[in-house]
């Protein structure tokens, strides 16, 4: 089984948000980097196949060159052959970002080692976006599923399970196949010593992919303007008594 994950570089996002001066991408000098947590399901998924039915897990990110350090986490727990399509850090959209991936795909297929089964975060932590895999499967022309929480995988064909209004949606593919899935499929594991070890030597594959015309362009980002709370102090000790007393009558707790 030959599986490919495709994954994106996000800033970690534990504080305030802000934007660039140009309003073009969110400010990330002070915030760390991490893989897309769908995307973090899809490697394990993947290492978990290839466990079961061995095989080989290549994982794949468009980026600037410090991508590589998601690639080495996707290597740490499993995953082999990390590629970086390497851009200058700009925001590709969904077109684009697919197209190059298509391209790459393409030249690792045409060397005779095609992908049974190439796998995506159902959608990205920074942008929301979802529709590069689906993208990505209709150029190749293979049967795509969306926003899956079980797979099984046989020689041949692969099932899908996915959770809808209450129930679940069962689906059957014929391999090769493109799925996306979502966090919670399964629990990714944390990475070994030997793990790291063996990140810290792995020979990222990298290139310089072509961008696609993409005719949906980002005109600004903005942070929503949140209502600040405000506190008032009535007091302290006993001389707080007669305002606290005042305000309840106010809002009508006391009669």
């Amino acid at each position: 089984m030959n599986v490919l994950v495709c994954i994106k570089r996000v800033p970690m996002v534990g504080g305030k948000i802000a934007v660039t001066a140009d309003a073009q991408s969110v400010e990330t000098r002070l915030l760390g980097f991490t893989v897309s947590p769908h995307e973090e399901c899809a490697v394990e998924e993947a290492v978990r196949i290839v466990e079961l039915r061995g095989g080989a897990v290549s994982v794949l990110t468009l980026g600037p060159p410090d991508a590589a350090d998601q690639l080495r986490d996707a290597v740490a727990v499993g995953a082999g052959n990390p590629i970086l399509l390497e851009t200058d850090g700009r925001e590709w959209g969904p077109i684009a970002t697919a197209g190059a991936i298509v391209d790459a795909v393409r030249r690792h297929e045409s060397s005779g080692e095609p992908y049974d089964l190439i796998l995506f975060g159902n959608e990205a932590a920074d942008t929301g976006d979802y529709q590069v895999g689906v993208r990505v499967a209709h150029e190749l022309g293979r049967p795509c599923v969306t926003g899956i929480k079980h797979l099984e995988i046989s020689d041949v064909a692969v099932r899908a399970r996915r959770e809808f209004r209450g129930g679940d949606e069962l689906f059957e593919l014929n391999l090769p196949a493109v799925v996306t899935v979502k966090e919670g499929i399964n629990l990714p594991r944390y990475p070994s010593l030997p793990g790291r070890m063996r990140a810290k030597k792995a020979v990222v594959e990298q290139s310089t992919p072509e961008r696609h015309d993409d005719p949906v362009h980002l005109q600004a980002l903005r942070v929503p303007v949140v209502e600040r709370q405000r506190a008032e102090i009535l007091g302290t000790g006993l001389e707080a008594v007669p305002a606290l007393v005042a305000l309840l009558e106010q809002l009508g707790v006391l009669s």
